[in-house]
């Protein structure tokens, strides 16, 4: 009897912990990358004396400043809110895939390069069986923000379905796990999201790639035309970013914006004066031209908050892990539902990986435990055989507990 007694009493220690799971009060705070204030909803500011007052009237769902050389985030709103990017996800496509072509190397561009892409698509204006340069294509993508041009240099990269594998796999690197890519070049896609904190993480490791860097600054630049058919010339046409702050605001140095009709406005832009480079992304404002004027306010803040705050959270390090295989690229229609948010929530994402991950050691730890509990069960029970000659009994059968986590 002793023996049994033992076992269940592992038993019930077992179902306890495993039920406590869905308790998190009872166990470690769920970990929010780049630290618990981010995980709140609302606004995450923390004034020293003599810091300005952040701007009044901002209307983005959500929003982040940060320092780009400490990483420290110096104020934000709904950081980890999950949203659609838009073209800001082309800063992930752009880190992803720029570092692995030759900017001189020429590509010619089949009819299959162009097909496929989104109704409605802002183009940079390729034409099927002519040479491009890679370096054009880039300023495609960056500054008609090219849905045409990303496509080109997917296809140059393996194919557009391992390209957003590889893309996700950057995104697992740099902790963005707020970012689901099922395009590469952000174009309105069931499940398709990401957040202020995620793209400001792309900015950053994008702005350290010396071409990245050169390219989102580009403000105007001349793009390989069609041929002439009287006399066989090549044309070209002049292009111009369409970010409304380059030029405009003083010290900008890119990075990306986006619009579509379902994600509205977004737009990460980053600023230096003297040593200190700012990051500010903004995400669905409430006009076109709002993500523009808040972009510049903010920016305008985190200057003249300088020393006078401290900071709210960190921009996660670049783990350089990436998987040696890919994952299985989601399709559109097959996205795993938790991986997307309403865009009409308020509320944070709080960082579900880590509660995860701690009960699922909880488990782990428990079911050693609780063989444990039996082996030392059956040898009581065997002495106590051998004394008595009462038979053994039945071992309770153990069970299996599947738990998964939300990408």
């Amino acid at each position: 009897m002793a023996g049994r007694f033992v076992v269940r009493c592992g038993m019930v220690v077992a179902a306890a912990l495993l039920c406590g799971a869905a308790a998190p009060a009872d166990g470690p705070p769920p970990a929010v990358v780049g630290g618990q204030r981010l995980g709140q909803a609302g606004v995450q500011v923390a004034p020293l004396s003599g810091a300005p007052a952040l701007p009044g009237g901002l209307t983005g769902q959500s929003w982040l400043v940060a320092d780009a050389g400490t990483g420290e985030v110096l104020a934000a709103y709904n950081a980890h809110l999950r949203l659609p990017p838009a073209s800001t996800l082309k800063m992930l496509f752009a880190d992803t895939v720029l570092p692995k072509f030759d900017k001189a190397a020429v590509h010619h561009v089949t009819p299959a390069e162009l097909f496929g892409l989104g109704q409605g698509s802002s183009l940079v204006g390729i034409k099927e069986d002519l040479d491009y340069r890679v370096e054009d294509l880039w300023r495609g993508v960056f500054l008609s923000s090219g849905n045409d041009a990303v496509h080109v240099l997917a296809h140059m990269n393996g194919g557009v379905e391992q390209t957003v594998s590889q893309m996700q796999a950057r995104a697992e690197a740099l902790q963005a796990h707020d970012t689901h890519v099922v395009s590469p070049d952000g174009y309105d896609t069931d499940g398709q999201v990401s957040s202020a904190y995620d793209l400001t993480l792309f900015a950053r490791a994008g702005l350290k790639n010396a071409d990245f860097r050169a390219y989102c600054g580009t403000r105007d630049a001349q793009f390989p035309g069609a041929v002439d058919k009287n006399t066989g010339q090549r044309g070209s046409f002049g292009i111009a970013n369409t970010d409304r702050l380059l030029g405009n605001y003083p010290g900008l140095i890119g990075v990306k914006n986006g619009y579509t009709t379902n994600a509205g406005s977004t737009f990460t832009g980053a600023a230096v004066r003297g040593d200190r480079t700012l990051l500010v992304t903004v995400m669905h404002p409430a006009s076109y031209m709002k993500v523009y004027e808040e972009t510049a306010a903010l920016l305008d803040w985190g200057f003249a908050a300088a020393g006078h705050t401290q900071p709210v959270g960190v921009l996660a390090e670049d783990t350089l892990v990436v998987p040696a295989s890919p994952k299985p690229v989601a399709k559109a229609s097959a996205a795993p539902a938790a991986a997307v948010q309403p865009v009409a929530a308020k509320a944070a994402v709080t960082g579900q990986r880590g509660a995860v991950g701690w009960w699922a050691a909880a488990v782990a730890a428990v079911a050693v435990a609780a063989a444990g509990l039996r082996i030392r069960a059956r040898r009581l029970r065997r002495r106590r055989a051998a004394w008595t000659l009462e038979p053994e009994g039945t071992d309770v059968p153990g069970g299996a507990t599947a738990i998964g986590r939300n990408r």
